[in-house]
């Protein structure tokens, strides 16, 4: 099991930008597809991005104002978000999948691991 840690959350005003970490130790899947989701209060759970070797998938919603990335050697995944609104006031949690991202995409069902979360909040 893949354990997941986030970090970089916090509150900023709407156009402002943070940078989300997830630190990945443990068992790490071959083939991995590592994305991030958000929970708003009251809505359901919702993948943003997700990244593997098969490329990167974003939401409609944040295309353009978010990216994923990763860095392999430090076993970090990232998600950095530009042009905040305050729609994007949420939960964020990453999750890692055994499945490759041609398979795993934005739903949350096909992810294994997940971490604890970190909050965003987006003030207008």
């Amino acid at each position: 099991q893949v354990q997941l840690m986030e970090s970089g959350g916090g509150s900023v005003q709407a156009g402002g930008s943070l940078r989300l970490s997830c630190a990945a130790s443990g068992y790490t899947y071959s083939n991995t597809c590592m994305g991030w989701f958000r929970r708003a209060p009251g809505k359901e759970r919702e993948g943003v991005a997700a990244i593997g070797s098969s490329g990167t998938y974003y939401v409609d919603s944040v295309k353009g104002r978010f990216t994923i990335s990763q860095d392999n050697a430090k076993n970090t995944l990232y998600l950095q978000m530009n042009s905040l609104k305050p729609e994007d006031t949420a939960m964020y949690y990453c999750a890692a999948s055994s499945f490759g991202c041609g398979y795993a995409g934005l739903t949350g069902l096909r992810y294994n691991s997940w971490g604890q979360g970190t909050q965003v909040t987006v003030s207008s």
